[in-house]
């Protein structure tokens, strides 16, 4: 069924619980905030995905909402920012809830399941808001969304750091354990004796003996391939389905890969995942995938965010970035948009004009400080990184990739706002006054068309 209203806009009072308005202070940043965002804007993009008239009803989209940005605001997981909601009579106020509660509100699985029902584009949205409250609040100036810093990064997929013989391993007994569930009577499970070639590997690697490392990781190979044979003689057609098909699929791509390929596997649980040498010293390879990242030039606030597969080159990716901040933001960009070099030969072919970062030519005055503003992206990123999920991405697949970056911009943009509020108690009454004149006199009043 659709989502319940918040419990804040049930009229029905109890006699014997104060109301969580009476007992917090509504001068605190997450009480301003709760009261700045347009929380309708949700009501009316995530309703229609639900279905009419079947089931309960679904929970409340304010209170998902209201998770998912605390949970990109502090870096928690799923498990922790429910826990701590019950703790918290702010966090609870943020989500529309009327009185204190004490219990959990919904069980950690549910914000899984819900960032899977509104894709990529339903978290389009929830960055959308933030840019909104941010031009409510002149945090930015609407003449700043047409002055816009690009750059790339890589976010890093939380997996082990990828070996032969891990690989083998990994795949032998996540086989073993599928055929074990389906009742399929392996040869050989080779537990124990691929646990001591697997140490033995660990041990030729700290002595640096290659030839004792290549020999165990054959060893473990050939578990692997016995295992896949076994299961594929014993395995009937009308047993094997999707699953079976995909893991089978993986393990003999993962048998038969060599060192040269280019579409390499680098993790059993998460395939997808992608190599990326950035020619970084400290990390020559990054293991995840490249996220596009847009910035307003004067206040380095976050309005883009695109996870990009297949490894593409920089600047074939400027025209897919600026169309999703044109598609958020409902306008186009006339402005200017600054690069590094990196981005020498992009596929842009719009409106703006595309400025390249030359440091050793000399440059005209009146751009010399916008060029020096395109660095400020790079701290933008860093937060992003240890602040936010950027850093290490534990949503699973390409589609959790793609909301991942959008969910750690809603974070850096929503602590930003914070300090904002936190700091500057006057351009929040201000901004609480258009909200009520909006609503009094424009009822399809809208932020980022004001």
């Amino acid at each position: 069924m659709k989502p319940r209203k918040p419990a804040n806009q049930e009229p029905q009072g109890e006699l014997y619980r104060v109301e969580l308005e009476h007992l917090i202070d509504l001068d605190h940043p997450l009480a301003k905030l709760a009261r700045v965002v347009e929380w309708k804007k949700f009501d009316e993009a995530f309703t229609p995905l639900f279905d009419e008239g079947t089931g309960r009803p679904a929970i409340a989209t304010r209170l998902m909402v209201g998770l998912q940005y605390l949970k990109t605001i502090h870096k928690l997981s799923d498990e922790e920012v429910v826990e701590q909601w019950v703790e918290n009579p702010y966090w609870q106020y943020l989500c529309g809830s009327k009185h204190f509660e004490h219990e959990l509100p919904i069980h950690p699985t549910s914000m899984t399941r819900w960032r899977k029902k509104i894709q990529a584009a339903g978290a389009e949205k929830l960055l959308e808001e933030t840019i909104a409250a941010g031009l409510l609040l002149k945090v930015i100036a609407p003449q700043s969304l047409q002055r816009v810093v690009v750059d790339t990064t890589v976010q890093e997929k939380a997996v082990a750091y990828p070996t032969d013989a891990k690989l083998y391993d990994d795949m032998r007994r996540k086989l073993v354990r599928m055929a074990e569930a389906e009742g399929i009577a392996l040869r050989q499970s080779y537990r124990r004796v691929a646990k001591r070639m697997l140490v033995a590997v660990g041990r030729s690697a700290r002595g640096r003996h290659k030839a004792g490392i290549r020999r165990h990781t054959r060893k473990l190979k050939t578990y692997l391939g016995r295992v896949l044979r076994d299961i594929e003689r014993k395995l009937t057609e009308p047993r094997r389905g999707e699953t079976w098909r995909q893991a089978l699929e993986l393990g003999w791509r993962l048998f038969q890969q060599q060192r040269t390929d280019s579409d390499k596997i680098y993790s059993v649980h998460a395939p997808d995942t992608e190599c990326i040498a950035k020619g970084k010293l400290r990390k020559p390879y990054e293991f995840g995938h490249k996220v596009g990242i847009v910035t307003t030039a004067r206040e380095q606030f976050v309005i883009g965010a695109l996870a990009l597969h297949h490894r593409p080159f920089d600047g074939h990716t400027l025209a897919e970035c600026i169309g999703q901040v044109e598609r958020m933001m409902g306008q186009q960009i006339r402005g200017e948009i600054y690069v590094d070099r990196g981005y020498k030969g992009h596929n842009y072919r719009g409106a703006a004009q595309v400025l390249l970062a030359k440091p050793r030519q000399k440059q005209e005055p009146k751009l010399r400080r916008w060029y020096k503003k395109r660095n400020g992206i790079e701290a933008m990123i860093s937060h992003m990184k240890n602040d936010s999920w950027l850093g290490r991405n534990y949503l699973k697949g390409t589609l959790g990739n793609r909301v991942n970056a959008l969910l750690a911009a809603c974070g850096q943009n929503l602590r930003k706002l914070l300090r904002w509020l936190a700091k500057h108690p006057a351009a929040f009454l201000h901004a609480l006054f258009r909200i009520l004149m909006a609503l009094l006199y424009q009822p399809d009043f809208q932020y980022l068309a004001a």
